[in-house]
């Protein structure tokens, strides 16, 4: 989809990502995931996206602050996974995707993730969003809480 609006400014086009660009920013992504440093991060991401790791939480704020949290998530760049994913719609600069991580372990652990992602024309993401879900995890919040 291209968007043009005519008026006091002239043209404007709106970049529209599609399942290509989606799916080599999501093989990039497991690329640097897997990297030994977070330098893959520099191509992967603008130097102020934000980066959500789950609903609700404050997102975290440019390339630095995602590379220190990437660093504290995973247990070492040669971590044994399989990452499957699909994609599920495509908007404007947005992709949105259905992912599945398995982890070898020990322990095994298994992840299904929806992945809001919004690509800049340089196919580098200004926002990601992440959904998580395990084996285990409550479907609705505690009645108490």
């Amino acid at each position: 989809m291209r968007v043009r609006c005519v008026g006091a400014i002239g043209f404007i086009t709106l970049a529209t990502v599609r399942p290509e660009s989606l799916a080599r920013w999501i093989e990039r992504y497991e690329r640097a995931w897997r990297a030994p440093d977070t330098s893959a991060l520099e191509d992967l991401f603008t130097h102020d996206a934000s980066y959500s790791p789950a609903p609700f939480e404050e997102p975290l704020r440019g390339r630095a602050a995602i590379a220190e949290f990437w660093e504290a998530s995973r247990e070492a760049p040669d971590e044994a996974f399989e990452m499957k994913w699909q994609p599920v719609a495509l908007e404007g600069r947005v992709g949105v995707a259905r992912v599945e991580v398995r982890y070898g372990g020990p322990p095994r652990r298994v992840y299904r993730d929806i992945w809001i992602v919004d690509l800049d024309d340089h196919g580098r993401c200004v926002a990601f969003e992440e959904w998580p879900f395990f084996p285990g995890q409550p479907r609705v919040a505690p009645k108490d809480g």
